[in-house]
């Protein structure tokens, strides 16, 4: 298994404009969570403009169908997506990797 970034450009005014749509994306990302799919999600800051979800599985299948369905995609909040495949070298289950390669136990 694979983690992959799924990252979103957003539009200049998308604080303003994503209350109507928030509850629908959150139980979105609640139910990916929740099927084990989704392991972190939030908005990037300072500039805000945009988001990084962080998925895992065998392929990028659910963090694309993730975007497909937000309704930050779907109703134009969200400029530009992208997945790409996110190599973890350190945390999580890295760390088992790293301390059966340092001969550690």
């Amino acid at each position: 298994m694979g983690y992959y970034a799924l990252f979103y450009e957003v539009v200049d005014n998308f604080a303003e404009l994503r209350p109507p749509f928030r509850e629908e994306h959150l139980k979105l990302a609640d139910q990916a969570n929740q099927r084990g799919e989704l392991v972190l999600a939030g908005a990037l800051a300072e500039p805000a403009d945009g988001a990084l979800i962080i998925f895992r599985g065998e392929d990028p299948t659910a963090a694309s169908s993730f975007a497909e369905n937000d309704p930050y995609v779907r109703n134009g909040l969200v400029k530009h997506w992208e997945v790409r495949p996110w190599t973890v070298v350190v945390g999580g289950e890295a760390r088992n990797k790293v301390t059966e390669i340092q001969g550690e136990s």
